[in-house]
């Protein structure tokens, strides 16, 4: 089995430990425009040797996993070195543009659109860790273009590695997702902003600052890099996220404002039925 991951970063990476450990006789190639990824991979065994766009024609999978601008270049290039019976895919945070800019490329059938539900905040080939997708939810999109035969093969992948999976149509994936992770993101680098702004003493911020600060904020050390991109490219679905969260935050606002204390702890207890929901979540996984 020859695998070649573009993109040698957390989960590209994750995935090739996860190959290693489920396919010992797997080659692992890895192709990155950082060379001290390639060489930081080969030394963390993440994969066995650099790689090349032209090599894929004898590639088994190839795994996309570059800022989601970068693959909209990528993967049509991709698609024309494979051979006929590779298997791609991309794992970005946004599916219809994705979609979109390989839906009339001849070899479409040989790539399958996913994007497994994890992820911490750090990257490059050392934020690679095993089991990263063991009990996550992989969203895979338009799977009915994508070649019978070859959606086993990638779906025999995503089930050893212990991935759910979920179908899901491209825009619909990406209105979704811009709730529940694009909105996460920006509320937790706009959090920091605005501490970093008010508190112009760091240490009293260390000082200061406890596990619900710490973990509310956790996501505002992911790569701008990254996420840059994700913005612009789900930029409609993401303003709307934005104006219901403004708009609760400035309702909280005026509740303050009014002394409606009575109103401001409905409102929490309202939300606390979220407990019921990600509980809910953990026991399907």
């Amino acid at each position: 089995m020859k695998i070649y991951i573009i993109g040698i970063g957390l989960i590209g990476g994750s995935m090739g430990l996860d190959i290693k450990a489920l396919y010992p006789e797997a080659t692992i190639y890895g192709i990155d425009t950082n060379k001290k990824h390639v060489e930081e991979a080969i030394a963390l065994n993440v994969i066995n040797f650099e790689g090349a766009i032209t090599d894929l024609v004898n590639a088994d999978f190839v795994i996309v996993s570059v800022p989601v601008d970068t693959a909209l270049r990528v993967l049509p290039e991709v698609l024309d070195n494979i051979g006929e019976h590779t298997i791609v895919f991309e794992v970005g945070s946004t599916k219809n543009p994705i979609c979109e800019a390989v839906a009339n490329h001849s070899k479409r059938r040989n790539f399958i659109a996913t994007h497994p539900i994890a992820g911490t905040e750090f990257s490059g080939p050392s934020a690679a860790i095993t089991n990263l997708f063991d009990g996550k939810t992989n969203i895979i999109c338009e799977v009915e273009r994508t070649a019978f035969k070859l959606q086993e093969k990638a779906l025999d992948l995503f089930k050893s590695m212990g991935m759910r999976i979920r179908y899901m149509d491209p825009k619909s994936h990406d209105k979704h997702i811009a709730y529940v992770s694009h909105l996460s993101h920006i509320s937790s680098f706009m959090l920091g902003k605005t501490v970093i702004n008010k508190e112009k003493d760091e240490q009293d911020i260390f000082d200061m600052a406890g596990s619900g600060f710490e973990s509310t904020v956790r996501l505002a050390k992911s790569s701008p890099a990254m996420w840059t991109p994700i913005f612009k490219q789900n930029k409609l679905e993401v303003v709307e996220a934005l104006e219901g969260y403004i708009a609760n935050l400035t309702q909280f606002k005026e509740l303050l404002i009014q002394d409606e204390y009575t109103a401001i702890f409905d409102e929490m207890q309202s939300v606390n039925k979220i407990k019921e929901i990600l509980n809910g979540m953990h026991v399907k996984k």
